[in-house]
């Protein structure tokens, strides 16, 4: 099978997906966040050989770091210690300058924007969204605080059930062009249309932890409606550029210009790394204290009643003992975070040992959670052995 004959209609599906995921915007709709005109910062280089290390494996059997890269469609891997990339290495065609579709791994960004505008005074996290934006008030959102966006743990009913080739995600998608088979005369034209549609409620405020792509998206309505300024704007001056990346990235945008900011952003390993790293300072990266150090810190830390939610959901076993905050992964007692997304990109970010890892990845399911989870102990191992 001819991998290059990726379309519109089979991109997100295997094989095709080997390819699409490097060019996203040749099929879609795009918008630059520009690295802007300054000096790239510096990614020291001191190779070490980690792929022999080894880590034990969910049915107990002893791996490879190389076993894991193997056989978990990896596309590009980084791994830095205090700054020093240690290991990179690329497959697939892709190569340090190659953009990748990050999916999930989008959300991150959206959540450390929201810590730098509520640092600004800009946002209260506990004000209800429709406060900051009235169309909501008439929609599943009408009692959704920023917070409880930020901690997918809003009422509204939506279902991010990726195997359901009809689930509310994949018909979100289909607004910016990523499923046309779902695409018909009633679909909304633009993402914010679309979610002023959802009307429906599954739980109170606050009472569940569910991972839902559209809360981030209505995050960025928010931001946007507060500011008066695009959101990819806004991430590229106040948080792209601050980190000296080597390339530019993209967002995937509705007909109206607006982000998918829920899965659509494309980058390059290195800059990802860059952003790891960045996390793993408390928000001080490249001489610049670019996101509040507390915000970084409330974000790792979660507390008793996130843990809580999260532990009673199907996303237990894939971080065991730990939550989600602020649109990010992380386990308080190992000090560590994740930005996740799905078919397998992560940054890892381990702020004990001083260790960050990029993977990008091409896995063939959107959610296979037995590939998630070997990388995930792959890389908890790594952070601590180096």
């Amino acid at each position: 099978m001819n991998i290059e004959a990726y379309t519109a209609e089979n991109w997100g599906y295997p094989p095709y997906n080997r390819r699409s995921f490097q060019h996203v915007q040749s099929l879609f709709p795009t918008t630059r966040i520009r690295r802007g005109d300054g000096p790239s910062s510096e990614l020291r280089v001191s190779p070490e050989n980690i792929g022999s290390l080894e880590y034990t494996g969910s049915e107990g059997q002893q791996r490879s770091i190389n076993d894991m890269l193997n056989d978990t469609y990896t596309d590009a891997f980084i791994v830095l210690k205090n700054g020093m990339i240690l290991a990179e290495e690329y497959r697939n065609d892709m190569g340090p300058d190659s953009f990748h579709l990050l999916n999930s791994v989008t959300k991150s960004f959206v959540g450390v924007l929201t810590g730098i505008l509520v640092e600004d005074g800009l946002l209260e996290p506990n004000e209800k969204v429709a406060s900051y934006v009235p169309e909501f008030a008439a929609t599943a959102f009408r009692d959704t605080t920023l917070q409880t966006a930020l901690d997918m743990t809003a009422a509204v009913r939506f279902s991010e059930d990726y195997a359901d080739r009809q689930a509310d995600f994949w018909v979100e998608t289909a607004v910016v062009g990523w499923r046309p088979a779902l695409v018909h005369s009633q679909l909304a034209k633009t993402l914010f249309d679309h979610a002023c549609s959802m009307v429906e409620v599954e739980q109170a405020e606050g009472e569940h932890f569910h991972y839902r792509t559209i809360l981030t998206n209505v995050i960025a309505m928010v931001i946007e409606r507060v500011t008066g300024r695009r959101i990819q704007n806004l991430l590229e001056q106040r948080l792209w550029q601050k980190l000296g990346p080597e390339q530019d990235a993209t967002i995937v945008v509705d007909q109206s210009g607006f982000p998918y900011v829920g899965a659509g952003m494309n980058a390059c390993a290195r800059d990802l790394a860059r952003f790891g790293q960045m996390l793993l300072g408390n928000g001080e990266y490249n001489g610049e204290q670019i996101v509040p150090a507390s915000w970084v810190q409330k974000t790792v830390n979660g507390d008793e009643k996130l843990r809580t939610l999260f532990a009673a959901s199907d996303y237990a076993e894939l971080v065991p003992g730990g939550h989600y905050h602020n649109q990010v992964w992380a386990n308080a007692e190992q000090g560590v975070m994740m930005c996740i997304g799905i078919h397998g990109q992560t940054i890892h970010i381990n702020q004990q040992t001083g260790v960050v890892s990029v993977k990008l990845s091409t896995h063939p399911e959107s959610a296979d959670m037995a590939i998630f989870g070997d990388t995930f102990l792959a890389l908890n191992a790594l952070s601590v052995a180096i």
